[in-house]
């Protein structure tokens, strides 16, 4: 190592204070990670300011040139220079302030730590008479009065001078050559097409929740985002669709859900349009987009029985409660939040969601897909054939339903895909133990064929009634509309789980039957999971599994579920496991109360996975031929079973094929 090297080792370097324009230059790392970062923090003090129009323009991804313009109430022209300064704000001066924040900045990190890193320059009017101020940063550029660099704006703030301009009310910021003086940071941006991908992602979240702003983004001086304010249900939807797709608009459905201090509303997606990857998914905190790993593991576990493989779900959800009872200064960008009552929030948003899943009929038809894969044929829903008729709403249509005021008053949002408090279904009574009610159940389609012999009006059922099987696997059926084609051993899962579900809620005390095996099983697990599995040892036991631990990774499986004796026990023992450990990356502080709270959910998974595997053995097999009597017998079954869409494993149990589409294939009416 060289001479000068050495010297300049922080072993031998001497404490200082850093200047102050490289101390703002370190902050910006943190708040300021892209371009669209400067969007985000530009467009929120807009949204702050009262604006009801924003426009953003950008240059080349952000890199050489972002804008953005508003017609908020704009900054007094002495304030313009403190404006540029760290922890200047209008918009708190006290902690008690900072605990209970309703505004989206806080701060007065943002302006500084962009003005730190670019050419910048800041103007805005509070009249409107024509009249506005501006002021300059720029950088290691030689300054008069009215063009100052960041030092002298720092050092000199008193003296700066705004210079007169000709300016709407409202503000305006420029920023130009984004990391000009930090090379480091410039080499790491992406292409142009990806940073303005992030952009307009940005101003799509934000305009998800602001629907009384309008949003305009100019690239590259061509317009690729005009959305109008929208202040009539009309206007929402057509916001929602344009920015989230019509998929996911026409399936979705509303929840609004509320406690004594939490509010849940917004749109769950259906599981039939899950993603490959989590890209629709929006949470807003009190109008705040933030991404929370609770609600997120709450909503896995709402959707994961619903959900085939590793999809991820659709959701634009609005959390409201109490200020005070979220912190959102826990991240440099505000992304993050942490709530008080973590668990319950978790434990709300879990039920809700499950308790709207639990009513999803809207599986779409894709038999257009299927025949000519570069033809769609418009699909028929099942909400459409009028499963689950909610007749609180009948025939209502969304664009004549939505409410007024989006944000304040979701109840009225949606009503045709609301969910009523109370489930349509007609549950079979509870049997008095599981191990008699999987045989019984099994008894399900052993119907009298001399019961009916006149047949019921189409309209009156659904899922129609039988006419056929296909290949021993598929029910066909008929339908007012048309045809219905079922997987009757998917169904049929289905339908065992959830009975066999009600069996087990309702016998508490009940213990399964185990099956000892002849020689223990030695299994191999992570440290923590061992020590769940110590500790939850009771709990497993009624499930049905004698585990002990034996060292500290390893467990030792005695007995297992006498029906599940035959399986492959070491994956299933870990499965279990690892439900009931939480995930290192979702892993958050708990009182002692709420992780055995989580411990107890996780129970319920590993009940709900073996109630799964014992459905999946009862269920009826596929080329097993029945009569129409007992086709019949299933498809009423399925109208009255929650989940009924989709199978134990996420898939579909049966599709609709309207008659008009029918028709088409063979050119009827033509």
């Amino acid at each position: 190592m060289s001479d000068s090297a050495r010297s300049a080792s922080p072993v031998s370097a001497r404490i200082q204070q850093l200047p102050a324009a490289l101390a703002n230059q370190i902050a910006a790392g943190e708040v300021v990670e892209r371009p669209a970062s400067v969007v985000k923090e530009l467009v929120e003090n807009a949204l702050d300011a009262g604006a009801t129009r924003i426009e953003v323009r950008v240059q080349q991804g952000g890199s050489t040139s972002i804008e953005v313009q508003d017609n908020g109430s704009g900054i007094h022209p002495d304030d313009l220079a403190l404006a540029v300064l760290r922890h200047a704000t209008s918009k708190i001066s006290t902690a008690e302030q900072l605990a209970a924040i309703a505004t989206l900045g806080f701060r007065g990190e943002a302006l500084a730590s962009i003005a730190a890193i670019s050419r910048f320059s800041l103007s805005s009017s509070q009249t409107n008479d024509g009249l506005g101020y501006e002021v300059s940063i720029e950088n290691n550029i030689d300054s008069d009065i009215t063009t100052v660099t960041l030092d002298d704006a720092l050092k000199y703030s008193d003296r700066i001078v705004p210079k007169p301009i000709a300016h709407a009310r409202g503000s305006r910021v420029v920023v130009r050559d984004l990391f000009f003086n930090v090379p480091a940071r410039r080499k790491f941006l992406k292409s142009v097409g990806t940073e303005y991908s992030h952009i307009e992602e940005v101003l799509k979240r934000m305009a998800l929740v602001h629907f009384d702003v309008a949003f305009v983004l100019i690239h590259n001086d061509q317009k690729k985002l005009d959305l109008p304010i929208a202040d009539s249900g009309e206007l929402r939807l057509q916001r929602v669709r344009k920015i989230l797709g019509a998929r996911f608009a026409d399936t979705a459905h509303w929840v609004d859900a509320e406690s004594l201090d939490l509010r849940l509303a917004g749109w769950l997606g259906h599981p039939a349009e899950a993603r490959g990857q989590p890209d629709l998914q929006y949470l807003y905190v009190n109008g705040r987009i933030v991404k929370d790993r609770s609600v997120s593991h709450a909503l896995r576990m709402a959707y994961e029985s619903v959900l085939h493989g590793h999809r991820h779900p659709a959701f634009l959800l609005f959390l409201e409660l109490d200020p005070e009872r979220v912190d959102v200064n826990v991240h440099p960008t505000k992304h993050e939040v942490r709530f008080v009552a973590q668990r319950e929030v978790h434990e709300f948003v879990r039920h809700h969601a499950k308790k709207i899943l639990a009513q999803f009929q809207t599986a779409p038809a894709e038999l257009g897909d299927a025949l000519h894969p570069s033809q769609r044929i418009p699909e028929l829903t099942q909400s459409a054939l009028g499963l689950h008729h909610l007749e609180a709403y009948p025939n209502a249509r969304i664009q004549d339903q939505i409410g007024q005021a989006f944000a304040p008053t979701y109840r009225d949002s949606f009503p045709d895909r609301q969910v009523s408090d109370n489930y349509p279904f007609n549950r079979t009574n509870p049997l008095p133990n599981v191990q008699s009610a999987l045989g019984q159940y099994l008894e399900v389609l052993r119907v009298d064929e001399s019961a009916r012999t006149v047949p019921p009006a189409l309209d009156e059922y659904p899922l129609g009634l039988a006419l056929a099987q296909l290949h021993g696997i598929y029910i066909l059926a008929q339908n007012r509309d048309g045809l219905i084609m079922v997987d009757m051993h998917a169904a049929h899962e289905r339908i065992l789980l959830e009975q066999l579900k009600i069996a087990w809620d309702a016998n508490q005390s009940e213990q399964w039957q185990t099956q000892p095996l002849l020689v223990p099983l030695a299994v191999d697990v992570t440290s923590q999971q061992a020590h769940r599995a110590e500790q939850m040892q009771a709990s497993l036991h009624r499930l049905g599994l004698e585990v002990d631990r034996q060292g500290e990774q390893t467990v030792v499986v005695r007995a297992v579920p006498a029906l599940l004796a035959r399986g492959n026990i070491t994956s299933l023992v870990q499965q279990l496991l690892s439900d009931i450990d939480l995930p290192e990356q979702e892993r958050v502080e708990l009182s002692w109360e709420e992780s055995r709270q989580l411990n107890n959910s996780g129970l319920i998974r590993a009940r709900d996975r073996i109630l799964g595997t014992m459905a999946c053995h009862g269920a009826v097999r596929a080329h097993r031929q029945l009569s129409l009597a007992e086709m019949n017998a299933l498809l009423r079954q399925m109208e009255q079973t929650p989940f009924a869409s989709q199978c134990n494993h996420g898939r579909p149990t049966w599709r609709a094929f309207p008659l008009s589409q029918l028709d088409k294939l063979f050119a009827r009416g033509d």
